[in-house]
């Protein structure tokens, strides 16, 4: 057979995942090309939060957490329960930390920090931790890639200017509260006025984790081709021998002679297959993914027999969709105090500070039974306005004008006018929001339980009594549609331990691998941590290299030297 490229391993997708393949392939004597479909490297992992939730790794060991390979196993048990193989749970608690130590042994750049005190999404469950499992990427000069930058997705954040890590939002979110945000606060200044002083371009989060990865995959000169867009699988004796691919408007035949690892992302953009697949009502314009999450792997793999799963799952993100179609997705936003999320009889129906992921689950089971949850409305008063940040905006910062112009936001001097302004019941909305303001002076809220958890306080106000709970009785009153975003679909082909694509009856195909959001999660249903995306995606990949360098097989295991 003609091939137009040889390479020993071949990667679908430049997100962490996709990098990370590429990278451990490298590093691990094999030739390696990551292909990337947009004329952009990074995926939704440019403009993530750029944690990794991976249980007991030595970056958190080091912090003093006290996390160990059982208690891992315990919390991942009582998440995720038996909707995911045991086996696959235990290869995600074992090699997690495998993947970290060698990318820090093998790597300049591939530096992290513990993300003290974010805490598991559900940390009162057994096995779960307060202080949380997350780590993130340390800052990062961008200036160090010279022309690599150029190609790199970037986030939009409208704090742009002021770079920070998770901790460090955390932190400033409380600048008007606390002195740790206000000495928080004039570190970022500091770090804006020295990033212009020395011409440097500091970087954090999503992007510092792509740019640490991409910079670290040049210097192991592992190949990447962006504008080249997967078509189908080329087979050969029963197992995936290469790729179809189209770049410059030619079709190119690549070849894989260890196997191909699909991780790019899912179908987050694909309103056919979401409406196909998802619950209703779902809309590709709620999604925070970037551009290209088609789902262009799920035909062409089921085609050769693989097994799918999850498909009626997103990665849920509470989202406020502004004048532009831009989602803006809800993180910190609903663990302040003085605010509320009702539907449209204005009646609340969740805790406002649970997991984004568990929320958005939420919304759609109230809407299966109400019809009156999408969308909902998440209401603040002028004091929540006063002191926190909120959609981006910094304290006493005003909405854009043209988000009341179109109906995104709503703004009334009393609670029945605001009402009036949704169209939600005048009565309801009124005897709702004194429910609430009577469980804040009884100092907690016997519907929902919001405050109740380490994860809902992490974003709370420590000055209060409950973090979580301040009373909304002062004016003006404030009202944003709410939608059940996402950032992400989490369905897709079923791998096993190694990360090999199975079919339906378990076996695997040969020369097939998968790690990113095409591939379904092994979190299951559930979502335990922050990074509970990425920490599996760059696990597995590194999980399918050493597979490829070592011919693994279920009864002759042998790990990479780490």
């Amino acid at each position: 057979m003609k091939w137009d490229a040889s390479y020993d391993v071949v990667v679908v997708g430049s997100g962490a995942a996709g990098l990370t393949a590429g990278l451990t392939a490298k590093l691990q004597g094999m030739k390696s090309l990551v292909i990337e479909k947009t004329d952009r490297y990074g995926g939704a992992s440019a403009i993530s939060g750029g944690a990794l939730w991976i249980p007991n790794n030595h970056i958190i060991k080091g912090a003093g957490v006290p996390d160990t390979h059982e208690l891992a196993r315990q919390y991942l048990d009582s998440t995720i329960g038996d909707r995911v193989p045991e086996e696959l749970k235990e290869a995600y608690i074992t090699r997690g930390p495998e993947m970290l130590r060698f990318l820090y042994n093998k790597t300049k750049h591939m530096r992290f920090q513990y993300a003290k005190g974010y805490s598991d999404y559900y940390p009162e469950k057994p096995g779960g931790l307060s202080q949380g499992r997350s780590i993130e990427p340390l800052i990062f000069d961008l200036t160090k890639m010279g022309s690599l930058a150029n190609s790199m997705r970037r986030a939009t954040l409208s704090t742009k200017g002021f770079t920070m890590n998770s901790y460090e939002f955390h932190k400033v979110n409380m600048i008007t509260r606390t002195l740790k945000g206000k000495t928080t606060a004039l570190k970022l200044g500091a770090r804006l006025v020295k990033s212009k002083v020395t011409k440097s371009d500091p970087v954090a989060l999503g992007e510092a984790l792509i740019a640490r990865l991409r910079l670290s995959l040049a210097e192991a000169n592992g190949e990447l081709w962006l504008s080249t867009a997967f078509k189908d699988f080329i087979m050969g004796k029963g197992r995936v021998i290469g790729i179809i691919v189209e770049r410059d408007g030619q079709e190119l035949r690549i070849e894989a002679k260890k196997g191909v690892v699909l991780s790019s992302g899912g179908f987050s953009h694909n309103q056919t297959l979401r409406e196909k697949y998802l619950p209703s009502p779902t809309n590709a314009a709620w999604t925070s993914s970037p551009e290209g999450q088609t789902g262009d792997i799920l035909e062409p793999g089921v085609k050769i027999g693989a097994m799918l799963d999850l498909m009626d799952k997103v990665w849920g993100a509470p989202s406020v969709i502004d004048p532009q179609g831009h989602p803006f997705f809800l993180v910190a936003d609903r663990g302040v105090p003085n605010m509320i999320v009702v539907d449209s009889a204005g009646q609340r129906f969740v805790n406002e500070a649970a997991p984004y992921h568990e929320f958005v689950e939420t919304m759609y089971k109230h809407q299966e039974v109400t019809k009156q949850a999408i969308p909902s409305w998440i209401l603040i008063d002028a004091s929540a306005k006063s002191r926190y940040i909120f959609t981006g905006l910094f304290p006493g910062q005003a909405f854009p004008k043209s988000w009341f112009e179109h109906g995104v936001a709503k703004s009334a001097e009393t609670i029945e006018e605001l009402a009036r302004q949704m169209d939600v019941p005048v009565k309801s909305l009124v005897a709702t929001v004194n429910r609430f303001n009577d469980f804040v002076r009884n100092g907690h809220d016997d519907d929902f339980y919001r405050g109740d958890s380490a994860y809902d306080n992490y974003y709370g106000d420590p000055t209060l009594p409950n973090p979580n709970l301040a009373e909304i009785k002062k004016a003006p009153f404030y009202a944003l549609r709410l939608y059940p975003g996402d950032i992400g679909t989490k369905g897709g082909l079923v791998v096993d331990e190694y990360a090999r694509v199975i079919k339906e009856n378990g076996e695997p195909i040969e020369g097939l691998y998968a790690s990113g959001n095409c591939s379904a999660s092994i979190m299951g249903e559930t979502y335990p941590g922050p990074g509970a995306t990425i920490g599996p995606g760059m696990t597995l990949s590194f999980v399918a290299t050493a597979h490829m360098a070592n011919a693994v097989t279920k009864a002759e295991v042998s790990l990479v030297n780490v």
